[in-house]
């Protein structure tokens, strides 16, 4: 693909070929992913009676989701977002179907419904890196890049948030397996819609050559600990606002507009962050991004009422798209032309996995020490991230050339089996 010479803007990225088109089919898929949580979690519990089992699913199903998404990655690094998504998908969506049938009446065994959610958690087709690893081909203005970037994490944000409104409009006259059902339909659709799209056979060619790589390479090391940074502190900050909610006799309706501002935060920040052109460099950004989440976070414990902590959780949220926007494109830099999708997918793998343990630390510690001191615990999880990776680009390892040169000579081998394959054809 070519650089772009528009203005860097989000409605030049849109006016890219094709990509109007690419971006809406995965915006679909990728919806099933924020419908499909809640979905699960009412149907099992509806089916089985127990909110024990519905959990229970509910982690199994997020856990083989999660760890096992570097290794789909890199299938479609291998054999091509055609080749491997496709049946992913088919896999994913009929699992999906068959466990929506199996909790359509009560009366299922837990037991057969997590041994369902654990396959196709197994299955889930990576839509989000494969269609960041799409943004680097088509996008070859590192400035554009941003922006892609940039719009990406905003409307993924935005899915997470519409997802489980459509799974409580649908439950006011459906079973909530309908909402399982209807996740399945949108990633098929989706996925679909995404694969046969021109510019995705661009990605399929250059991926083909590649040799797998399911490890985290060298540069991936610094994006992935803010993931997990950012990650954690999310993940804890949940059920702090909970708690603080609890304490100060407000109900659950004040929570739900306290998660809604950090989500419109997170939004507005990622849109004014990819509307800025930068001096300073991806890997000086990071932690100074990160660090900003943690110190927010920190400042949100010293909050006296709901205004004050609403304030400061949108200042958080202001940092938190940007972080993570970032973060892959650090990523993506560090990646050699096959391996993008991987590189995507070990940052989204790290907050995946950081939020769910963030989530288990605050049940822990909620009740045991003072709301403001989980706070700053919860800030301090992204400030050590920050630390950790400032400290990492100000003293970086040892022989940075011959690494570099190592990495160059990488992507040029690479890239030139993928343009001779190209010849080829």
């Amino acid at each position: 693909m070519s650089a772009s010479s528009t203005r860097p803007s989000y409605a030049a990225v849109l006016r890219m070929p094709h990509a109007t088109r690419t971006f809406t089919a995965a915006l679909v898929g990728r919806l099933s992913y924020g419908m499909v949580s809640l979905a699960v979690l009412l149907a099992v519990s509806r089916a089985t009676g127990s909110y024990a089992a519905a959990g229970a699913v509910m982690a199994l199903f997020g856990a083989a989701s999660v760890f096992l998404s570097p290794l789909r990655a890199a299938l479609v690094d291998r054999h091509g977002p055609r080749r491997a998504l496709l049946p992913m998908a088919a896999l994913y969506a009929g699992l999906l179907g068959t466990l929506a049938a199996a909790t359509w009446r009560p009366g299922a065994p837990a037991a057969v419904l997590g041994a369902v959610a654990v396959a196709a958690g197994a299955c889930t087709p990576p839509l989000g890196p494969t269609m960041r690893a799409v943004w680097g081909e088509l996008v070859t203005d590192r400035r554009l890049l941003q922006r892609a970037y940039s719009l990406d994490g905003v409307a993924e944000e935005l899915l997470f948030v519409s997802g489980p409104l459509l799974v409580g409009v649908l439950v006011g006259f459906a079973p909530p397996a309908a909402g399982v059902a209807v996740s399945a339909l949108l990633v098929g659709i989706g996925t679909l819609a995404f694969v046969t799209s021109p510019v995705v056979k661009n990605v399929a060619v250059r991926a083909s050559r590649a040799r797998a790589r399911t490890r985290i390479g060298r540069g991936r090391v610094q994006p992935v600990v803010v993931a997990a940074g950012v990650g954690l502190s999310l993940g804890a900050v949940d059920l702090l606002v909970l708690a603080f909610a609890e304490q100060r006799g407000h109900g659950d309706d004040t929570v739900a507009w306290i998660f809604a501002a950090l989500s419109a935060g997170s939004a507005v920040g990622g849109l004014l962050y990819g509307a800025v052109e930068w001096r300073a460099g991806a890997r000086v950004r990071l932690p100074a991004l990160t660090a900003g989440l943690g110190l927010s976070l920190a400042a949100a414990g010293l909050a006296p009422g709901f205004a004050t902590l609403t304030g400061a959780v949108v200042c958080a949220g202001f940092f938190v798209a940007p972080a993570l926007t970032t973060a892959y494109l650090v990523a993506d830099e560090s990646a050699a032309p096959g391996a993008r999708v991987q590189a995507g997918a070990w940052v989204n793998t790290a907050v995946n996995a950081g939020i769910s343990t963030g989530a288990a630390a605050g049940g822990l510690l909620v009740g045991r020490l003072p709301v403001g001191a989980g706070f700053a615990l919860a800030g301090g999880a992204a400030l050590l991230a920050a630390a950790a990776v400032g400290l990492g680009t100000c003293y970086p390892r040892a022989r940075p050339q011959k690494q570099e040169q190592e990495q160059k000579l990488e992507r040029e081998q690479e890239a030139g089996s993928a343009e001779q394959a190209r010849e080829r054809r």
